[in-house]
């Protein structure tokens, strides 16, 4: 295996703008970097789940069924625009909205996001296997190994991003005015994603 290339291709994947990066960014502008810290958990909790399914060979049979594709795309997609909907539903300000989620929600919001989102499992199952070596009983060894480096680089690059949206979280806290177009941003582009998603 060739650990450098995939390190840097793996971290260059991590700061690429896609659904996950701008999930954590938005969820740290709106409630804070902690916010932002734990949904990165959950996505990279989800990414075991799809490392797992790379190994034991399940994702092929997602990719091959159009119906169980489908299906996964349909409740992230509905997932995501449950979240456009609770967003454009906030009042209160940004504080107290953030003291109403708990850490484990948003732990669990992470995971459902990275879990629900097929297109991730594919890409494992494209990207993994050309950095194994042809030794096939090693395989399973292998990937488990790549998706834990994965994980880790999505972890740092990941949780940047949340210290930095979070930062400017704090800078709106004072400022009631900017937090509703906040909300409307936000729950655009949960919209755009779920749109995203589907097709």
């Amino acid at each position: 295996m060739d650990i450098l290339t995939f390190v840097i291709a793996s971290f260059l994947l991590a700061i690429t703008p896609g659904p996950d990066n701008i999930f954590v960014l938005t969820h740290s502008a709106l409630y804070g970097k902690k916010s932002g810290i734990f949904i990165t958990l959950g996505l990279c909790t989800g990414l075991v789940f799809h490392t797992t399914l790379v190994a034991f060979g399940v994702s092929t049979i997602v990719q091959s069924s159009e119906w169980a594709f489908g299906f996964l795309k349909l409740i992230g997609a509905i997932y995501l625009l449950y979240l456009a909907y609770n967003v454009l539903s906030i009042k209160t300000s940004i504080v107290k909205k953030a003291t109403k989620v708990s850490a484990f929600a948003l732990y669990k919001r992470g995971i459902l996001m990275n879990t629900s989102n097929p297109k991730i499992s594919l890409f494992f199952l494209a990207f993994l296997p050309q950095f194994t070596s042809p030794d096939t009983e090693a395989f399973f060894t292998q990937i488990y190994l790549l998706g834990s480096l994965f994980i880790l680089i999505t972890l740092f690059v990941f949780g940047s991003i949340a210290y930095a949206s979070g930062t400017i979280q704090q800078r709106l806290e004072n400022s009631p005015q900017i937090q509703p177009l906040l909300n409307k941003i936000t729950a655009g582009v949960f919209i755009l994603l779920a749109f995203n998603l589907l097709i």
